[in-house]
């Protein structure tokens, strides 16, 4: 693959895909949530090291992800159909309002409330924003063009989804107080809708070719 020949519009829908499945705004609730009973500089350490993870995930799945699952014996095309119905599941709860732990439930539920305190980059990171679906995701796009100019630009697009997350978090009361949790409820709704399109799209795509092989 030459410079030239790099279609700028597969990498945008790869970011594109990154930002739908994991969903950083309506992230930005529990974010809070768990950090609610941090100073600024702890809250800032906190967002740096849950992004720093998220980025260290979607990396690893993006280098390693096709030789984990020939190691395994799974073929792409059935990892496909999995990722599929697992992004449409994930929609499935964005859309029905089951996505985001409710904050609300956190204030009422002391054990909950402290669970999340204590533990924020685990329930955070890894599975709210670095979950099954957006690993498998990663996997399924590196697979598309497997050479090093894509693995850069990818690795990149990952890096710029990252600091995106970073800065949606450090900006997060700022959202809450102009969207509202209602808001950012829609909005999660919004991506849902457009994240099942992209399940679907990957269904589609493989039950095409089982036809036509």
């Amino acid at each position: 693959m030459s410079l030239k020949s790099l279609d700028i519009f597969l990498y945008i829908s790869f970011f594109f895909n990154l930002f739908v499945l994991t969903n950083p705004i309506g992230m930005i609730p529990i974010f809070i949530s768990m950090t609610n009973n941090q100073d600024s500089l702890e809250r800032n350490r906190t967002n740096y090291n849950v992004v720093l993870t998220v980025f260290f995930i979607l990396f690893f799945s993006l280098l390693f992800g096709s030789n984990i699952l020939h190691i395994f014996g799974i073929s792409m095309h059935s990892f496909r159909i999995a990722g599929g119905i697992l992004i449409i599941g994930i929609a499935n709860s964005m859309i029905n309002g089951k996505f985001c732990i409710n904050k609300n439930k956190l204030k009422k539920n002391k054990k909950l409330n402290k669970k999340y305190k204590n533990t924020s980059i685990v329930p955070l990171a890894i599975p709210l924003i670095a979950g099954p679906g957006v690993i498998s995701s990663t996997i399924i796009w590196s697979t598309k063009n497997n050479n090093i100019i894509n693995l850069i630009i990818c690795t990149f697009i990952i890096f710029l989804f990252s600091f995106t997350c970073w800065i949606l978090f450090k900006l997060s009361k700022f959202f809450i107080k102009v969207f509202g949790e209602n808001g950012i409820n829609i909005i999660t709704q919004i991506m849902g809708l457009l994240l099942m399109s992209i399940g679907i799209e990957f269904l589609i795509n493989e039950i095409k070719f089982f036809i036509l092989k």
